[in-house]
């Protein structure tokens, strides 16, 4: 721990920023614009913000205030809430050390891309071909190197070291006040620029207004199967795109002051989210849609979900705009990066604090041993599609695999775990009373112990079974 006292914020608007640079991440860039697009855009949208402002209202404000009631990391905190439940702790421990590797792993090959357009902006070079007609091969030729994504990962591993090992206030909320409004402005000029495309007017009316031919079936009927599966996948994304039962919530609400208003400050969060989700869909949606019409590409399959969307597909998209799309490139995956970085930056805290929480050590060691450990699982996901490709789990790549099973499984048996602990064990008084002390008003008190108590437990269980059934292949519930 960082001396005898605990670590803080210095104020509510840099806890609001450091949540909000946790949220946005690499779910808002490639895979909230490919639900949106299958989905049927605005309809998607409706649901989501619906989603956000009442399940992930309920899930995120629980987290932060457990974390300030105890001003404990997740590993510790519920145990200090009620001894039989620590466990719970330990499943939301787990998630970010598995998650974090991986996704240190994918912000290098991000940090790849950037290098890339910048020796094409600034050199001419076409290292994925003309019209980068090569970028699925180039894509798969760097993924399969036998050291290079490895490099790459353990770059971006030590640059995220770096701003932890500096502390609460020197490292993580100076780095954000930097890097959060450098992000929204490259999002919001890049938006800016792709609407005023020729040629993406359709696009954009395809991804905001409302398509409810998308809740048909084959035969044009209004399917409540479909409208289910457009539920589950929203609540997926929100669960993803909020940080939600990945101990971060927990760890920077323990870094919270008493004086500071928890209710407000999450849906101050919530709006930074949503905001950047939709501004991320106006960056791609739009150009991938002209690009699919142009090319005769199914738009949904131009929209694949996942690294095709992001590392494929719009290397041909910023291609097809010429000079500029180069520039488009770099300045994109600089705001990749950045996003990549803040989201990576909090998932090592959460582990960091659990092991100054756990050990009772300081910052510095807990973040070497934390960084030494990363470093060891990333080289799984690293090389899982080169050196190491022939060596599967379950049939799975190793990153896959580490995916599933903290984003199916992990993460929502967690968040079901808490929504029981908080309104069956505890009660949802214990979390009103921490909401308003020092005054503060709970106007959504009465709201919030009804969804912690049934609805949202209800909800995050659907998601489980969902996932599993997904993952299984039962019952056709492919999100």
């Amino acid at each position: 721990m960082e001396g005898k006292k605990r670590a803080s914020w210095s104020g509510q608007v840099a806890f609001i920023l450091a949540a909000a640079a946790s949220a946005i991440g690499l779910g808002n860039l490639w895979r909230f614009p490919y639900l949106a697009a299958q989905y049927g855009g605005g309809t998607f949208l409706v649901i989501y913000l619906a989603l956000v402002v009442t399940l992930g209202f309920t899930l995120m404000l629980t987290e932060i205030t457990i974390g300030r009631a105890t001003q404990q990391s997740q590993l510790t905190a519920y145990s200090r809430l009620h001894k039989g439940w620590g466990f719970i702790g330990l499943i939301a421990t787990v998630v970010p050390i598995l998650i974090v590797p991986y996704y240190c792993v994918i912000g290098g090959w991000v940090l790849k891309y950037f290098v890339t357009y910048a020796q094409m902006a600034f050199t001419g070079a076409q290292p994925m071909g003309a019209g980068a007609a090569e970028s699925g091969a180039f894509f798969s030729g760097f993924i399969s190197a036998n050291f290079a994504p490895f490099g790459y990962g353990i770059l971006f591993v030590l640059g995220c070291a770096t701003v932890i090992v500096l502390g609460v206030k020197n490292g993580i909320e100076k780095s954000n006040l930097v890097l959060m409004p450098l992000l929204f402005l490259l999002a919001l000029a890049i938006s800016i620029y792709v609407v005023c495309l020729p040629g993406t007017g359709e696009g954009i009316k395809y991804y905001l207004l409302p398509n409810l031919d998308c809740l048909c079936d084959a035969n044009g009927k209004f399917s409540v199967a479909t409208l289910g599966k457009t539920i589950l996948g929203a609540m997926g994304q929100m669960f993803y795109s909020l940080s939600l039962a990945m101990g971060i919530m927990v760890t920077y609400g323990s870094y919270m002051k008493k004086t500071d208003s928890i209710e407000r400050c999450v849906r101050r969060i919530e709006v930074f989210d949503t905001l950047i989700a939709l501004i991320a869909g106006l960056m791609i949606i739009p150009v991938v849609y002209m690009f699919a019409i142009k090319t005769g590409t199914p738009v949904k399959e131009a929209m694949n979900a996942g690294p095709g969307l992001m590392f494929i597909t719009l290397p041909k998209v910023f291609a097809m705009l010429g000079t500029a799309g180069t520039w488009l490139g770099l300045a994109f995956f600089a705001l990749v990066i950045f996003a990549a970085a803040t989201s990576a930056i909090s998932l090592y805290e959460a582990c960091v604090a659990s092991v100054c929480d756990l050990l009772h050590i300081e910052r510095k060691p807990a973040t070497f041993f934390t960084g030494a450990l990363i470093c060891f699982l990333s080289a799984f996901s690293a090389l899982g599609y080169g050196a190491w490709g022939d060596i599967t789990v379950f049939g799975l790549q190793f990153l896959d695999f580490f995916d599933i099973v903290t984003s199916c499984f992990l993460m929502p048996i967690a968040a079901i775990l808490t929504c029981l602990f908080v309104g069956w064990v505890i009660k949802p008084k214990a979390i009103i009373d921490e909401v308003e002390v020092d005054g503060h008003p709970f106007r959504a008190k009465h709201f919030f112990a009804f969804m912690v108590r049934y609805v949202a437990p209800a909800f995050v269980t659907a998601i489980l079974i969902s996932e599993v059934c997904r993952n299984l292949k039962i019952g056709g519930w492919s999100i």
